[in-house]
């Protein structure tokens, strides 16, 4: 199939069109973390756990945790890896384990983060997620020729200000794209 890979999208947020009928990503806003030839990685930012709270992850791994601290959001990021913690944060970013995602957001995945959290130390901004979405080398960019997916630059504020609810419909707008324009259905003229 020829190498379809162009640029990195590492940076961005990845937008399902309203026909992507896979339900783990049905109208999902995905941060890229990583994006090289050989494949990308990214967070879905607005979908969360409907069980699950901070309270079940610091008491799973023994971690001592403040009022408040138990009634964090679990976000779901992907299909991929669900059984491993990572987190998506602004500042401070000195973690054992980090990967920038550009200069204001960041991804980590290690015990520190998560312990400095609990009481209250952490990132003032942060989502806690269980797993990961992936894609193989060419699937995403063959994916978005498909027309399966809007990309626009991450914009923190739709990940850690608005309600989960309005995120998807927040990121399509950066595009200039009015959200309620965008149909799975067919129209009849």
């Amino acid at each position: 199939m020829g190498n379809i890979y162009q640029a990195s999208l590492k940076g961005n947020f990845l937008m399902a069109m309203p026909g992507l009928i896979d339900p783990n990503f049905s109208q999902t806003v995905s941060c890229i973390c990583e994006h090289t030839r050989v494949g990308a990685v990214g967070i879905i930012i607005n979908r969360v756990h409907p069980t699950l709270s901070g309270k079940d992850i610091f008491e799973e791994l023994n971690i001592k945790y403040i009022q408040g601290a138990n009634l964090v959001p679990i976000f779901i990021g992907g299909p991929v890896h669900v059984g491993e913690i990572f987190l998506l944060h602004g500042p401070p970013f000195g973690w054992k384990n980090t990967l920038m995602i550009k200069p204001s957001l960041a991804l980590s995945n290690t015990r520190d983060i998560l312990e400095a959290i609990a009481i209250g130390r952490g990132p003032k901004s942060y989502i806690i997620v269980l797993g990961c979405a992936g894609w193989g080398e060419g699937q995403l960019e063959s994916e978005i020729i498909q027309n399966a997916w809007l990309t626009t630059p991450i914009v923190d504020e739709i990940i850690f200000d608005l309600s989960i609810e309005t995120r998807w419909a927040e990121a399509v707008k950066k595009i200039g794209i009015d959200p309620a324009l965008l149909s799975n259905v067919a129209g009849h003229a």
